[in-house]
């Protein structure tokens, strides 16, 4: 990995990727055929796309029960007990609705509704992630969704991975339907005779599901265009070489253009880590993906004092930052922008990407600057309440018109005034 003193901004960035001129055509040729076809057309794009055949679009609960076979039962126990451990967390991000009672008799509140459904994308083929499942699916348990809607590109037996099943039964998804691609996001989008219409659209995808899920935008909600997965570690000369490295990897192994950076105040560490991650680049299954990913966006960053160490990190705006210095705790109130934080040794990325509860749906490629992991806020909506007393109205209603006028709107002003006249 190169070694450089200071951040470099320009190197750190990444181009979001929006598709090309075509890639956007086929997508809303997609999307205007799902719409005037409906299931025919989400057949027709499986059989083209994904090379499976399928005559019934929703998983049946033979196939469920099939899938259940297919994993070890340790493995469900442990699936099990991650869904468990990300509801506890979210439960604990659960608002309640309020009002407050003024001494003129006004009241003023909140109303907090969950939406009414929500769709779920989960990717196919090499990317099927069990994992991605739970952690869209589960906030929006809690915060009260009555209908969730799972969608997944089936593979050419026309099944879907018995993993990805597996958690989506344990999630507690009534509806999985076999369809992936832009098709499938026009099919929540809009519907289709199997497939009812959703409100919002979440969860990972290719280009084609990232430029549809932009597509349809507008017509239902979305939660966020994800671009590669990124890692940076703020280390110091405590922090073990070996384990540096391998966290640097475990996001590198993601994507091409993943993106693994190490800020440290450490010269000795920065060489140690750079030699380890050749090291056990070499080893990987997924070699020729890390070390691209490494080769192209990977970095190590010298700085001399903690205090510009800090000051990359918030530069970077990481989608996960793990610390791991002799004062962690101490150093994470400094930290400002980070989709999330692991702290010490021991808080290694992939314990918030399966099972310490966390979501790991996180804002990437500098967004943390003003975005936040997926929560179960993403799945409910706020309504305003205003009841205005008399006396309240007695005392402002000439100050409402007077501002309404400022702005030219006479038939605003005249509203207010119409209680004078009427009393």
């Amino acid at each position: 990995m190169k070694i450089v003193n200071g951040v470099e901004s320009s190197s750190l960035k990444r181009s979001v990727d929006a598709g090309t001129e075509e890639q956007r055509k086929i997508v809303k040729d997609i999307i205007a055929k799902v719409k005037s076809e409906g299931d025919n057309a989400l057949k027709e794009y499986t059989l083209k796309f994904d090379s499976a055949d399928i005559s019934n679009l929703q998983v049946s609960a033979e196939e469920i029960e099939a899938a259940y076979k297919d994993v070890e039962k340790s493995m469900v126990a442990i699936i099990k007990e991650a869904a468990e451990n990300i509801r506890a967390y979210h439960q604990n991000q659960l608002k309640t609705s309020w009002m407050t009672t003024k001494e003129d008799g006004t009241i003023l509140g909140q109303k907090i509704t969950s939406l009414d459904s929500v769709g779920v994308y989960v990717p196919g083929g090499t990317a099927a992630y069990p994992s991605s499942v739970l952690m869209n699916v589960v906030p929006a348990q809690v915060a009260g969704v009555d209908r969730i809607v799972m969608v997944s590109p089936p593979n050419a037996d026309g099944k879907l991975p018995s993993a990805v099943l597996v958690a989506a039964h344990i999630a507690g998804v009534k509806e999985i339907y076999k369809a992936g691609g832009a098709q499938a996001v026009a099919a929540l989008a809009y519907g289709t005779e199997t497939i009812s219409s959703v409100d919002k659209i979440v969860g990972p995808g290719n280009i084609f599901v990232a430029l549809a899920k932009r597509e349809v935008y507008g017509d239902v909600d979305i939660d966020m265009i994800a671009g590669p997965s990124e890692i940076a570690v703020l280390a110091d000369e405590t922090a073990n070489a070996n384990e540096v490295a391998a966290d640097l990897l475990s996001q590198a192994e993601h994507d091409a253009r993943a993106s693994a950076v190490l800020v440290t105040t450490s010269r000795e560490l920065a060489e140690q880590v750079a030699a380890e991650v050749e090291k056990q680049l070499s080893e990987l299954p997924r070699k020729a993906i890390a070390e691209k990913s490494i080769n192209d966006y990977g970095l190590i960053v010298l700085t001399e004092t903690m205090d510009q160490a800090i000051e990359s990190i918030n530069a970077i705006a990481p989608e996960h930052l793990e610390i791991i210095t002799d004062n962690s705790f101490e150093l994470l109130g400094r930290i400002k922008h980070a989709g999330a934080i692991f702290i010490g040794r021991y808080s290694s990325e992939p314990v918030g990407d399966y099972f310490a509860g966390t979501n790991h749906v996180l804002p990437t490629n500098g967004t943390a600057r003003f975005s936040s992991p997926l929560n179960v806020d993403d799945f409910q909506k706020k309504s305003s309440i205003i009841s205005y007393s008399e006396k309240a109205f007695e005392q402002n209603g000439h100050k409402i018109a007077a501002f309404a006028r400022l702005e030219g709107l006479e038939a605003h002003a005249r509203a207010i005034e119409a209680r004078y006249k009427n009393r």
